[in-house]
Formats: C-alpha cells, structure tokens, sequence
C-alpha cells in the first residue's frame, strides 16, 4: 500500500488539472500559434508559466485504485498487475484463470 501522503497529493493533481484545462489549452493555442504576433506569444507564454505547476497533466501519475502503487499499472483496469493478480487468485474477475502449460 502507497503512503496516504502520495495518494493524496496525487488527487490534488487531477483536481487541478481539471481546473485549469481549458485555460492552459488556450494559452497554449496562443504560444505555438506562428500566425500571432511575437509579443502575444511572449504574455502567454508568461501567463502559461505562472499558473501552477501541478495544473499540468503531466504531472499526475498513474496509480492502482486499490492499493495506490505508481507501477506495474494497466490503464485499462486502472488498477497495478500485483492487485490484478489477486484478484484473478481470488476468483473475482470473471473469466480470469491462472495459465498453466
């Protein structure tokens, strides 16, 4: 199990992100856009850096629902393949078996 702290922190991130995606993806629009005027490029680049870092999406890791753990995560499931595994063990997900050969 991740630390409390972690997960926490993580679900800021999202939370931010969402906040602030329509106004990152504006300012952004602007910055890359070569048909607009250097200096508007310049303030919106400027305004861009001064939102919070932890708007980006970047910033927010991918972790287990289960058990909080950043690797060994399948984003189809949302969920670490060690909580995958037991699970399966368990008899939980239908149409999971344990391979044999």
């Amino acid at each position: 199990m991740a630390k409390t702290s972690a997960i926490e922190k993580n679900k800021r991130r999202r939370l931010l992100t969402e906040k602030f995606a329509v106004k990152r993806a504006k300012l952004k629009a602007i910055a890359d856009d070569l048909r607009v005027p250097m200096e508007e490029r310049f303030a919106a680049r400027l305004k861009l850096a001064k939102l919070p870092r932890n708007a980006a999406a970047v910033r927010v890791r991918n972790r287990c629902l289960l058990t909080g753990r950043p690797r060994g995560f399948y984003r189809k499931l949302k969920m670490s393949r060690i909580a995958l595994r037991d699970l399966a063990s368990a008899g939980q997900i239908p149409g999971m078996v344990k391979a044999s050969w």
